[in-house]
């Protein structure tokens, strides 16, 4: 009846000193001829503390809330929206760590635990982690692991080569930063796809430009008909990034000086900034070239 871990729109459906006891408006009403005990009564209804909601709501209102279990665990319904939800992963703070485990800050009045098993390394307080939210099966508790690694998959993919997907930036790598797509899979932006600084537990759109044989997938964080851009402007980019986005090097550059900085002839290089400048990602000056401010490369 109640979602641990997610949101839900419930009903208030009765007012008391220390709060609301919320109902679920999709759930059946009790038969009025039947006799329902204490027991059932406080099934179906979850409390919403005075402390936890700004709100003065009234009998009938619908509330959006989140559901979890306080310090004696009970199900307990917030107003407050926690960094987290089940099945999803953050870059949470370490409040404190004791002898079981760590506590995370993820928005809520009661810190979230991450036992020891579930750390890759020893958590310290102030540090900062990405983490997956779940329920444990033994205590049938909301808790986080920072063992990322087991929450994926790639042998049964849901995603397909050129397809726009929501990513989180995971981990850096020696070819370039592990990424979360869909919340399911596991992909690789390749460092020279990357056009400015990226952040760990980061949310970004991206493209899966790849699927491999094993089931590895490839990212880019640019649309895949940018990919598409012949070698020659791919390399100009890349010198742009190299930089600071300005180079000095025009339509009217001496051949030499083009031939010097990117080794291709002044006839190319001039084919190759035409195709940027369509293409909105350069801006072309009678001094030099820069990436556009609207461009992708820019904002990627």
């Amino acid at each position: 009846m109640f979602n641990l871990g997610q949101y839900q729109i419930l009903k208030v459906d009765e007012i008391s000193d220390f709060g609301y006891f919320l109902v679920d408006p999709e759930a059946p009403e009790p038969d009025p001829e039947m006799e329902v005990t204490e027991e059932e009564r406080r099934a179906r209804r979850i409390l919403l503390p005075k402390r936890l909601t700004p709100k003065v709501p009234k009998p009938g209102d619908l509330l959006r809330v989140f559901v979890y279990k306080d310090n004696e665990e009970r199900l307990t319904a917030t107003l407050q929206e926690p960094l987290i939800t089940l099945g999803g992963f953050a870059r949470l703070e370490v409040r404190n760590v004791d002898d079981r485990g760590a506590w995370l800050m993820w928005g809520l009045d009661k810190d979230l635990f991450v036992p020891y098993r579930e750390q890759n390394d020893k958590m310290e307080a102030g540090g900062k982690y990405l983490v997956h939210l779940y329920v444990d099966a033994l205590t049938d508790r909301l808790a986080a692991t920072a063992r990322i690694e087991r929450m994926l998959q790639n042998s049964e993919l849901t995603v397909e080569e050129g397809q726009e997907v929501d990513l989180i930036i995971w981990r850096k790598t020696d070819l370039g930063y592990n990424v979360i797509i869909n919340q399911k899979h596991k992909g690789l932006v390749y460092h020279n796809d990357i056009f400015e600084t990226v952040k760990m537990g980061e949310h970004r759109k991206g493209y899966i430009s790849t699927i491999r044989e094993d089931g590895n997938i490839d990212v880019t964080l640019r649309p895949i008909g940018y990919l598409k851009i012949e070698p020659n402007a791919k390399k100009i980019l890349d010198s742009l990034k190299s930089v600071g986005g300005i180079l000095m090097l025009h339509d009217k550059s001496d051949p030499d000086d083009i031939r010097q900085q990117l080794q291709m002839s002044k006839k190319t290089f001039k084919q190759a900034i035409g195709k940027l400048y369509k293409e909105g990602v350069i801006v072309i000056t009678d001094t030099h070239i820069e990436l556009s401010d609207d461009s992708t490369a820019n904002k990627q």
